[in-house]
């Protein structure tokens, strides 16, 4: 069973990303009707919200763009950063609202960034814990159980904060690039969509894994260690 449910998750992780990687190639192609590279659209739309205190710049990588809240860091990759396309500039305006939700105190985003310390044990505890115990043998199947679940219930209530966050940021680059004129209506705005849209599974996959092996690890408990069979 467990191998049915490792593969199975796996390969729900490997469709998310090759979707996004499949979709973003797509739509990375040809120039939007403004004109704007997605640095400098990232730029308008900082301008706009009245943020001035967020340096943009860029990073070599594909698909390696984020929001640093701490140090007030966007980055985008230099393919995005300097890009036209309508995948440049709906990677480089969802940054932008994060930025944007910094800035406004969004809950959610705050609640992860508290969460990302021990979401780090919690995923080194799931990463090593399982050869630990098999090697030195120190830990009852019970209490083993009992650790995961505690690592994976950490893990999927990080994703699950995710969530939100991550689809308001979508939300916003697509309503602040069609507002500012950035990209036309039909065909662009429905190719930032794509983009975003599948963007948004890797963060769903993401979700449904956690939950599903923090589901495994419950179910010895819950029944009192008999077989998960």
């Amino acid at each position: 069973m467990i191998w049915i449910l490792f593969i199975g998750t796996l390969l729900l992780s490997l469709w998310a990303a090759a979707r996004v990687k499949s979709v973003y190639h797509r739509y990375n192609q040809g120039i939007v009707m403004s004109g704007l590279t997605g640095g400098e659209a990232a730029y308008q739309i900082l301008r706009h919200a009245g943020i001035r205190d967020v340096e943009i710049t860029h990073q070599d990588g594909i698909l390696g763009d984020h929001y640093d809240p701490i140090h007030k860091r966007l980055v985008l990759s230099t393919e995005n950063f300097h890009g036209r396309s309508p995948a440049a500039l709906g990677v480089a305006a969802h940054e932008c609202g994060h930025a944007i939700q910094h800035q406004m105190a969004y809950k959610p985003l705050h609640w992860r960034m508290a969460a990302v310390g021990i979401t780090t044990y919690a995923n080194y505890v799931v990463m090593f814990l399982p050869f630990l115990g098999i090697m030195t043998g120190l830990l009852q199947p019970l209490t083993g159980a009992a650790i995961m679940a505690v690592a994976w219930g950490v893990i999927m209530m990080f994703n699950l904060i995710t969530l939100p966050v991550e689809f308001d940021a979508s939300r916003r680059a697509k309503a602040l690039l069609a507002g500012l004129g950035m990209i036309e209506r039909g065909e662009e705005a429905t190719a930032v969509r794509k983009v975003l849209d599948a963007a948004a599974w890797t963060y769903v996959a993401a979700f449904i894994t956690s939950l599903v092996y923090l589901l495994w690890h419950l179910l010895p408990l819950l029944t009192g260690g008999r077989s998960r069979e």
